[in-house]
């Protein structure tokens, strides 16, 4: 009977937010309209929406278990990430509001070429299908406990619903969705963060911040200044944490079309800056929240030896009550879809628009948007597969997934840094750059040279370096 309840409110609640999705995002007539919505959406959904997409199911659990098993360090990454989006409004969003701009990556294609708009958009799928597979496989860790499925079928249910509305609510719909589930998913948390200090822990916030757990309010690290080595082998020091949050924050949200995709939704420059700089303040509250999150569970459950990951989920599915539970897993789902459904139409959209420009160019818009639909559901399908590839994985899969983003970012924004700030830089410069700044990612990261956290901005570092004496020495020997 308990269950029954709870997989009522899951299964209404997974019909409402596809009816959202369908009715929100109107009727498309063309690729333009399915891709880049037919009218402007307000800044603040846009904010809530970036939000949505960039917190998946990581943050619901794999967040909380980090700092079961650590402390707050990780908010000195996410402070970084303020400032990172603070440089994207200023540096980067300019350029993608001069004229009329399709992707991220068609700013590269009006500055050096369409080689180089090709081969950035291929990175990008390239590391969006594996990051997000993590994404979508984080998911199925919570719908396996509740419903005891293998992890297949739980990502199979995952993706099936999540496509439905993507198909057909386009980006708009995906954005009033992202809205909506943001409110969710925030909704249970907070309330499983209540349930912990109200109900099991015993004195509530008096036990928590006692002197035993102040080891776990550490959110400063500043290890390194004991051991300098710990600078770059910690990947949550202070130095580290901030750096590494402000070029992996650029990358994400200035060089990712997974965000500028939504950014190029709204109505113009000052509307995207609004966008960008108030997801990073709604982020870093967010972070705090899990990590606090995390904190308690702590408090309750003391050391256990268990993933991490499975925590959180654990604590959701064994101690709150009927319906509670069945809505805190909704919010699981919220979070899940919000980044799936954003995934599934930015890499369709990178392919339609960058790669093959060509053949959706016919004049025949029905034609051109039954073969996006398509597009769609083929990228779900090869979620589908990233996700399964990454089960028996034993690494937190939250750092996981920012691995894998860093380890293409830096090439991606050190040749969108370089196609700003260095003007003699031409296309053939600009892919050697990037090949090279990706070259030296598989050396730092297959030698284990420095913490993930370092990974964007030794990539931009070796990237933007390659470029100028690309155009420095070449041309002068020239």
């Amino acid at each position: 009977m308990n269950r029954t309840v709870d997989f009522i409110i899951i299964c209404i609640y997974l019909i409402v937010i596809a009816l959202i999705g369908y009715f929100s995002g109107g009727k498309q007539k063309s690729t333009k309209d399915y891709f880049l919505g037919a009218d402007k959406v307000p800044w603040w959904a846009v904010t809530f929406s970036i939000v949505a997409a960039e917190t998946s199911t990581l943050t619901f659990i794999s967040i909380p278990g980090l700092a079961y098993i650590t402390n707050l360090n990780f908010l000195q990454l996410a402070f970084g990430f303020i400032v990172g989006r603070i440089i994207v409004a200023v540096v980067l969003l300019p350029q993608y509001f001069k004229g009329e701009l399709s992707t991220a990556y068609a700013f590269l294609g009006k500055r050096f070429g369409t080689e180089t708009r090709s081969f950035a958009s291929v990175v990008f799928l390239f590391t969006r299908l594996l990051a997000d597979g993590v994404r979508l496989f984080a998911t199925a860790i919570p719908l396996k406990i509740l419903l005891g499925i293998d992890y297949p079928v739980a990502i199979l249910i995952i993706a099936v619903i999540t496509l439905l509305y993507t198909v057909t609510g386009g980006v708009k719909g995906v954005i009033w969705v992202d809205v909506a589930q943001m409110s969710v998913y925030i909704g249970g948390a907070i309330i499983s963060l209540w349930f912990l200090i109200d109900v099991f822990i015993p004195g509530g916030f008096s036990t928590i911040f006692n002197g035993d757990f102040t080891h776990k309010f550490n959110f400063l690290n500043i290890d390194f200044l004991q051991d300098p080595k710990l600078l770059f082998s910690e990947p949550y020091s202070l130095i580290g944490g901030i750096i590494g949050g402000t070029f992996l924050s650029m990358a994400s949200h200035g060089t990712d079309q997974l965000i500028v995709q939504r950014l190029l939704v709204t109505k113009n420059l000052k509307a995207a800056r609004k966008a960008v700089i108030a997801s990073g303040i709604a982020v870093f509250i967010q972070f705090a929240l899990f990590l606090f999150i995390g904190i308690a569970l702590f408090v309750y459950y003391g050391q256990m030896e268990i993933r991490s990951d499975e925590l959180f989920p654990k604590f959701i599915i064994e101690n709150l009550p009927v319906g509670v539970t069945g809505i805190i897993i909704a919010g699981l789902f919220a979070a899940a879809m919000s980044t799936l459904a954003g995934s599934i139409s930015s890499l369709s959209s990178s392919v339609v628009f960058d790669l093959l420009p060509k053949y959706f160019s016919g004049v025949d818009e029905k034609k051109n948007l039954f073969s996006s639909r398509l597009m769609t559901i083929l990228w779900s399908i090869l979620l589908i597969g990233a996700a399964m590839f990454f089960m028996n994985t034993s690494q937190s899969v939250v750092e996981l997934a920012l691995s894998i983003a860093s380890f293409t970012y830096g090439g991606l924004l050190g040749t969108f840094l370089l196609g700003i700030i260095n003007k003699k830089v031409n296309q053939r410069f600009a892919i050697i750059s990037f090949i090279v700044g990706i070259l030296g990612m598989i050396l730092v990261i297959t030698f284990d040279l420095v913490a993930w956290t370092w990974f964007t901005f030794i990539g931009v570092t070796i990237t933007i370096s390659t470029g100028y004496f690309l155009s420095f020495f070449v041309r002068n020997k020239s």
